[in-house]
């Protein structure tokens, strides 16, 4: 069978992600970080969902500079937007300094030392908040320096990382996630955390408007009290 790790955050695209991996009949192995986030609520999310897809998970606590980024730094605020255009026009004060390098080097020495064959990311260009390593330029370099970079890449038996929703929107990850039987009432994207979603950060906009263009209610509203 086919090993995969695949990088779980909680939210709707790791979810799928994971699903999707699934169903191409990969064993897969879940990894997630607790790196100081203000929405440390999605960790939980995460442990919810790896156990509903029957694939263990590691959560991994690792320490980063917290003043570069509102998701990290109790100093900055996450800032609000109701204008879903103006998304991805620039780098957010969400952005975390070399996020997905920092979690796609971690996938990388657990898939060698494992002898997993992918790596499995639910990175996304299309509605996305702009952040630069969610690019396909970004993932190419990253697959490139793996094979220059391990022992397996120089044996040609390369770890190959997969970005499978990359160029979806937000409402065609949510279809496919309803036709891959995602718990989407377990997954969370608000970046403030707490109990309930704040519905004004770009991830609660961007997450609403991809269930209203799918043309679907979000199920993980069912369960959570909306904050006034």
């Amino acid at each position: 069978m086919k090993k995969a790790i695949v990088l779980l955050s909680g939210g709707i695209d790791s979810a799928t992600t994971l699903f999707y991996a699934r169903k191409k009949k990969f064993k897969c192995f879940c990894l997630t970080f607790d790196y100081g986030q203000k929405h440390a609520r999605e960790i939980e999310s995460a442990r919810k969902i790896a156990k509903k897809a029957n694939s263990p998970l590691l959560v991994i606590k690792i320490d980063i500079p917290k003043e570069a980024s509102a998701l990290t730094s109790p100093l900055k605020l996450i800032s609000h937007t109701n204008k879903k255009e103006r998304i991805g026009n620039r780098i957010p004060s969400t952005y975390v300094p070399a996020r997905n390098i920092i979690f796609l080097s971690f996938a990388l020495s657990w898939a060698e030392a494992k002898k997993y064959t992918h790596i499995f990311i639910g990175a996304n260009v299309v509605d996305y908040s702009g952040y630069p390593d969610c690019r396909p330029t970004f993932l190419k370099a990253f697959g490139k320096m793996a094979r220059l970079g391990t022992k397996s890449g120089l044996q040609a038996k390369a770890i190959k990382i997969k970005a499978p929703l990359l160029f979806k929107s937000k409402a065609q990850i949510i279809k496919l996630a309803k036709l891959l039987k995602v718990p989407l009432e377990l997954t969370w994207s608000c970046y403030r955390g707490g109990s309930a979603p704040c519905h004004k950060c770009e991830s609660c906009i961007l997450r609403a408007g991809g269930f209203k263009e799918a043309g679907l209610i979000d199920p993980a509203l069912k369960k959570i009290q909306k904050v006034k």
